[in-house]
This record gives C-alpha cells, structure tokens and sequence, in this order.
C-alpha cells in the first residue's frame, strides 16, 4: 500500500529531499560512491513520489574536487580533511531540508557520511534530536582508538564531540548521548566497548533481538530515548546491520545479522510513530558481489526507505 504519513514534523504537501552522497573515502574500498547513483537507477525517487510525496532531488556535486591538493598530518586516519569537507557540504545541505520541515534522506556513501547528516538535522532541531544508530558496528571510535584508521568506523564519536579533532571543528554539540540508541551491533571493538559503558549509552546488540525480540526492541530504545513520541528522530541505517544473505553487496559484512523481516519491521516501526525527520542509508557497494547480490541489495535498501516514509502491507 503506498501512502504519506502523519507526521509531527514534515510539512504538508509531505515532502522527501534526496540527497545523493557519492562518497567512499570514509573506509578502503571502492564502490560506495556508486550506491546513491545505484538506487536511483531502481527507481527511487519515483517510487516515492507514487506514495503521494513531493521528491526533491539534491546531491554532493563532486566530492572529489573537495578532495585536499595534501592531507594534515594526523597519525594513521586516513583522509580526514576530505571526510571534512564532503561532510560538512552534507551537513549544510541536511540542515537546509529539514529547516524547509522536507523528510531529509541522505543515500551513501560510506558512513563516515554519518558525522554529516547528523549535524545537519541537529543543527535544525536541536538537542530535542533522537538517533536511532542501526548498524553491526558502533561506529564509535576516537581516532586513538581506531585501528584501521578508517572513518567511518568513527561518525558517532566525532558528531557527539566524543572525538574533538580540530579538522572537524565546525561540527556543532548539538547531540544529546541520552537521545542516542543503537540496534543491531553484532561486531563491537573492544574499546568502543569500554566508550559505550563509560558514556552509558543505550545498545541493543543480535543479542537483545534474539531474547527479546524486534519488536520489543524498538520499543524499549523509544521508551529510553523517545517515550512520548513527541521528539525528532534521525534514523541512521548501514544496510550491514542485515544478514549478509539479505544485503550482499557491502564492504564490512558481518554474519548473523537481523533478517530481512526485522529490518524492515524497524523501519515500518519508526514510521509509525510520526516522528521521522532524517534517513541515512549507507554502505551499499555496487563494486563487491555479482550482479544478483547487487540487485539483492540495491532493491533492499529501496525497499527499507519506502517502510521508513510509510508503506504499509495494508
């Protein structure tokens, strides 16, 4: 069933600006920046605007000519001032979306995308901005910590100015620890395990979903962090917190992950509550796998969007 949704916060006519983040040099591997470009291709944009959405298409023009002639010096981070750059043009663009009250949905890209979007819908809400951080990783690295000294295992410690790099100085501490909870993790590095108990941070790994159950789940992270309904809520999907049978195609698969009936419950969930106001759908990686596991995982990450902004069963 195809139609808009009541919400709080997105003005009527209901309207969804997508916004293309051709961008991989947040991790080591190719193909990310071909994702947004991918889904497009599937038709998107027009499936939403057969929902009854008016669609607003924007994107990162050329991320690479934001790239530095020369990186700073910074130990073993890789890319840090062009993850910067493409960041904060993304951040711009989020915050001037949803200040237009416009459903901001940000395609990827690689997650580093994350330290973007947030700052852009916080910027626009402010500390009443819930995050629900969907993902096999926590994605909460400090650049001390990092081993791969990839950034997009990092977004959440630099957007929460957990990681206060001066190369990220514009981002704002608009962002609430408290309004943060994580679903989905299943491959945690041992000291964001020890970031995640020090800043107690509400997580829900594989573990909660098995005892307790998706539903449940969701229920519990918006009795933490949500429980009136009555705040914003990001929704930052990595399409690796599903099984790798489900999404094939993306570059740090991890097994045991949710199935594709739990992933798309979450979104259908989120929907529901009328308070969505910004999506990230990320690391979909057009360059690993066949052409099936591309088309496997194109149509998924399509698929959980339409869930988010409200299609239905019935």
């Amino acid at each position: 069933m195809y139609t808009t949704i009541s919400n709080k916060f997105i003005k009527a006519p209901f309207s969804v600006s997508l916004i293309s983040a051709p961008f991989s040099g947040g991790q080591g591997k190719l193909g990310t920046e071909y994702g947004a470009e991918e889904m497009l291709k599937f038709g998107l944009a027009n499936q939403i605007e057969q929902m009854g959405y008016v669609v607003n298409q924007l994107s990162i023009e050329a991320p690479e000519n934001l790239k530095p002639l020369s990186e700073p010096e910074s130990g073993n981070i890789k890319n840090i001032q062009w993850v910067s750059n493409v960041c904060k043009e993304l951040s711009s663009k989020v915050e001037q979306e949803c200040r237009a009250r416009s459903l901001a949905i940000t395609l990827g890209g690689d997650h580093s995308l994350g330290i973007g979007s947030l700052d852009g819908s916080s910027k626009a809400y402010g500390d009443d901005l819930c995050v629900l951080w969907v993902d096999a990783h926590a994605d909460i690295n400090t650049f001390d910590t990092t081993e791969s000294g990839n950034i997009h295992g990092c977004p959440v410690a630099v957007a929460y100015r957990i990681e206060k790099s001066p190369i990220f100085n514009w981002v704002q501490n608009n962002l609430r620890k408290d309004r943060l909870a994580y679903i989905g993790l299943r491959d945690i590095d041992r000291e964001e395990m020890k970031i995640l108990k020090d800043l107690n941070i509400k997580v829900f790994t594989m573990y909660h979903i098995d005892k307790y159950g998706i539903s449940k789940v969701f229920d519990m992270a918006m009795e933490y962090m949500n429980p009136n309904l009555d705040r914003p809520i990001h929704l930052s999907f990595d399409i690796d917190c599903l099984d790798p049978i489900y999404a094939p195609s993306t570059g740090t698969p991890v097994r045991g992950g949710m199935t594709s009936r739990e992933g798309h419950f979450l979104c259908e969930a989120i929907s529901e509550t009328g308070c969505l106001v910004a999506i990230d759908l990320v690391e979909v990686n057009p360059r690993i796998g066949d052409t099936d596991s591309l088309s496997i995982t194109v149509e998924m990450g399509c698929s959980l969007i339409r869930c988010a902004i409200g299609e239905s069963l019935l």
